[in-house]
């Protein structure tokens, strides 16, 4: 058992009541691998930024569960490195589809789970929301549920239509599983191509596709059932089109990627939305990056040479996200 406390981490709960009291988002970056790391906690660190650092089962996989939990450690004392001497960084399972996965994540030192029961009938997902709650509070570990169902892809998690969040069951819903935050579904979508070209309009000037707006009222529906209580977005990559342009440019293809429109990202982190998920645009920048760097110097296979480019661009894409979009720069509780 590795408690996350002895890794310097730290659970949401505190991060969360004070972005609902200062109208900000934390922002909950996912990553894979080392270059995204580093660029999170550089971006992070020098904004003074809580965040919550965001791993998949299938990045888990990929990873190595034991590198992570080195490299979670690790990320804190690269963040006191930077300058940063009192960080607040979670170690977050995204999308746990089991009791047994959030139980291993709780004893390999993350300090918050999500079980995503969304996909089971209502009382299932209760009864298993619950089984996690119980295990995770043990250790102090806080628990992300779902009500509601997201479209897209997303490692394993795969949906093709979404069902918004049905407010008259959160109360129930939070009240019985003892959740510490809740994911709603009001439009949002995994991956980058979060809507169909037949759900959006087009920009008659660009002719790039506009998707539909997020269900404001639905939000508000919610926030008036759980005043106070901490909301989740999922699926909120805005899917930069400059990225998208240069993988395009460089041999991708990427035709009709759409978006989140960070103007209502930045609505949504205004009220009792505190954590709002990006992995798309990550994925989008490394990619980009890293095309470009290979077609321009196609002698080039020192990694270190295309992979730095790619994470000097994840690193300014984090910084924008958490200044313009989320408003969690210079938040946390010790600045000094």
């Amino acid at each position: 058992m590795v408690s996350y406390k002895t890794l310097g981490l730290v659970n949401t709960r505190d991060m969360f009541a004070r972005a609902i009291n200062g109208g900000y988002a934390i922002p909950a970056f996912n990553f894979n691998n080392m270059e995204q790391l580093q660029a999170i906690i550089k971006a992070s660190s020098e904004l003074k930024s809580p965040v919550i650092l965001q791993v998949s089962k299938g990045a888990r996989n990929y990873a190595n569960q034991t590198l992570l939990e080195y490299m979670a450690q690790g990320a804190v004392e690269y963040a006191k490195e930077l300058g940063c001497n009192h960080p607040e960084i979670a170690l977050h399972l995204d999308h746990g589809d089991s009791f047994e996965l959030c139980k291993s994540c709780v004893d390999m030192g993350f300090s918050s789970v999500m079980i995503d029961g969304s996909s089971l009938p209502y009382d299932e997902n209760v009864a298993l929301t619950k089984k996690v709650v119980d295990y995770a509070h043990q250790y102090d570990v806080t628990v992300e549920g779902e009500l509601g169902v997201l479209a897209g892809v997303e490692d394993e998690v795969v949906a093709e239509e979404s069902h918004y969040t049905k407010p008259e069951e959160v109360i129930d819903f939070t009240s019985k599983t003892g959740v510490d935050s809740l994911a709603i579904s009001i439009g949002t979508s995994h991956g980058a191509y979060k809507f169909k070209p037949e759900q959006c309009t087009r920009d008659p000037k660009t002719g790039r596709l506009v998707p539909p707006p997020l269900a404001f009222d639905v939000l508000d529906e919610i926030m008036k059932k759980l005043p106070g209580f901490p909301i989740v977005l999922h699926g909120s990559s805005s899917v930069p089109q400059e990225y998208v342009d240069i993988i395009n440019q460089y041999g991708g293809k990427l035709p009709d990627a759409v978006g989140i429109p960070e103007e209502q990202l930045r609505k949504a982190a205004k009220s009792a939305v505190c954590k709002i998920n990006i992995d798309s645009d990550s994925r989008l920048a490394f990619t980009a990056a890293v095309r470009k760097t290979l077609a321009e110097k196609p002698a080039e296979f020192d990694p270190r040479k295309y992979c730095g480019p790619a994470r000097d661009l994840m690193e300014e894409m984090y910084k924008h996200k958490i200044i313009d979009v989320l408003g969690s720069d210079n938040k946390l509780a010790q600045l000094d």
